[in-house]
């Protein structure tokens, strides 16, 4: 039951751009009444303002449940977010966004979920469900709480105006709600072109010229900070200028990351280097709300009593957060109970060997297409080099950090998918996962096939998780029995699990700051420029098929 109380701290009014000393008096769940005391901030005071909202995230990235990811985030005033369950989607379907929804519906945190556009996100690569057009009228029909049409990223498909993908945005215009797009590198006409079909925000932008681009061409463009990709710096300073239509996203944000902060981080961050406080807020706060139209207070009378209270407009240190005046998380302690996890899955486990992995040499001087990651960035380069041939195998060449990757089939027993790739710097053992955007086959990454096959295995016999494996012995898990995506722990477990087998990834080699989430988006098609799905070497830009060795 939502309760009354009063609390005075300095109030940031975003809608008239002014700080002022009041009373917030806070009746059934809602601010009933702003009594000011003064007209200019009072130094004793906190500083009391609207949560803090993630503009764009995929909630199983963080490899919890929503009802778990709630409990951390609350922590760092966040109160909403705008979630893609499109990772789900692609393993359960339409029951895996139901899902979602019944677990988020079990906390007091304003969940805004998308109906996924793209599951299969290609057709390229084996998912285990269909969403379609039909299925998309259906949730938007039956679930208020899908508030979206979530991130388009069949960019073709909009460009060349085909008929289901125009389908999906027109059934969004239908039922009035906004389209989120995801378009890398799309600039000039063809971003016009992408625009004019309905599509309202991106979140891929990872150039300050890019952005510009596209908010010159009337879209809004979120700031994007995750565990993977990195674009604040990059874009952060457009804000002054182009505040009124951008916003911050985490877009994938995994557990260790998430127990030491959110969105505040990045206000942090832009307050930091200068920016403006209140149109930093803005950002942070106002404009997902009237964008995504979420039922979220702003610190207004009449609103809901959604607002956090904070020691200061430089540090941001979260003392209390409260969602429809209930106090939801305190001095770093989060007060949201946690609830029962349902275990849902769609995972046919099948045992694998090291020479399944091997890829004989098609000559005697084969030329490999290599794929290079990029620390901090989802897209890839392509390198063509000569090969390390051994015993007529196509083997690794780890002096070179030419390493192989794999992504093996989790819905059917299937041969594996080979190829290489470079930037991770393993030296030893191998690395897999069963979140592999966007389809969440099994990725791995390996310096040797025995490694491969026993790190790809562990992953098979829990039907997902994340694994480490040390050439030695060494062998970490972490389960992920929901989808092969999420746990049914607790979350600041789960935080410490996730960090153990991230300490043995880097233990083994790896240079990357994140390498599970890098790891995760090897097989992510849609980003440019080489990325492997369980049916081969994927070229982002030609958008076909090509050989991994010639």
């Amino acid at each position: 039951m939502a309760s009354s109380f009063t609390r005075t701290a300095n109030v940031v009014d975003l809608f008239a751009n002014t700080i002022y000393p009041a009373i917030i008096h806070v009746a059934d769940g809602r601010i009933s009444r702003l009594e000011t005391t003064g007209a200019a901030p009072d130094p004793a005071l906190p500083y009391a303002l609207p949560g803090f909202v993630d503009a764009h995230v995929h909630v199983e990235s963080s490899l919890l449940v929503p009802s778990e990811f709630a409990r951390l985030a609350v922590v760092h005033g966040t109160v909403a977010t705008v979630s893609d369950p499109h990772e789900i989607g692609n393993v359960l379907g339409v029951q895996g966004v139901e899902y979602m929804l019944e677990n988020g519906r079990q906390v007091p945190f304003k969940f805004c979920f998308g109906a996924p556009s793209c599951v299969p996100a290609t057709p390229f690569e084996t998912a285990g469900a269909v969403i379609s057009a039909a299925d998309i009228e259906q949730l938007f029909q039956r679930y208020p709480e899908i508030g979206y049409l979530a991130e388009m990223m069949n960019w073709p498909g909009v460009l060349n105006r085909d008929a289901d993908v125009m389908e999906k945005i027109r059934l969004a215009q239908q039922y009035n709600r906004p389209v989120d797009g995801h378009a890398p590198g799309l600039t000039g006409a063809d971003a016009v072109r992408y625009i004019q079909a309905g599509i309202s925000t991106d979140h891929e932008c990872f150039m300050a010229g890019e952005a510009l681009d596209k908010l010159q061409a009337g879209m809004k463009v979120l700031i994007r900070e995750g565990s993977a990709a990195r674009n604040f710096e990059a874009l952060i300073d457009l804000l002054p200028e182009h505040y009124e239509n951008m916003m911050f996203c985490s877009d994938d944000k995994h557990p260790d990351t998430l127990v030491l902060g959110h969105i505040n981080q990045l206000v942090q961050r832009a307050v930091a280097r200068g920016q403006d406080v209140l149109k930093v807020l803005r950002v942070a706060c106002r404009n997902p709300v009237e964008h995504y139209r979420l039922p979220v207070g702003l610190l207004r009378e009449g609103d809901a009593a959604d607002f956090i209270v904070v020691d200061n407009l430089q540090d941001f240190t979260v003392q209390q957060t409260y969602l429809n005046g209930e106090l939801v998380a305190e001095n770093g302690r989060t007060l949201i109970p946690a609830v029962p996890v349902a275990v849902v899955n769609n995972f046919v486990a099948h045992p694998v060997q090291a020479q399944d992995f091997r890829l004989p040499a098609p000559t005697p001087q084969p030329i490999l297409r290599v794929m290079e990651c990029f620390d901090g960035q989802l897209i890839t380069a392509r390198h063509d080099v000569p090969a390390r041939v051994e015993n007529d195998l196509v083997i690794p060449d780890i002096a070179q950090d030419i390493l192989k990757l794999t992504v093996v089939n989790r819905y059917a027993a299937a041969p594996p998918a080979v190829a290489f790739i470079k930037g991770f710097g393993l030296q030893r053992g191998a690395l897999a996962s069963s979140v592999g955007h966007d389809s969440h086959n099994i990725t791995a990454i390996g310096c040797d096939d025995a490694s491969l096959a026993r790190a790809v295995q562990l992953v098979m016999e829990a039907k997902g998780g994340l694994a480490a494996v040390g050439p030695d012995g060494q062998e970490l898990l972490l389960p992920l029995p929901v989808a092969g995506l999420m746990s049914d722990q607790d979350g600041y477990a789960v935080a410490a699990a996730y960090t153990a087998v991230d300490a043995l990834a880097k233990e083994l080699g790896s240079t990357l700051q994140a390498p599970f989430m890098t790891l995760s988006f090897m097989a992510l098609l849609v980003i440019p420029s080489l990325k492997l799905s369980d049916k081969g070497l994927f070229d982002g830009e030609a958008f076909r098929f090509v050989e991994a060795v010639v």
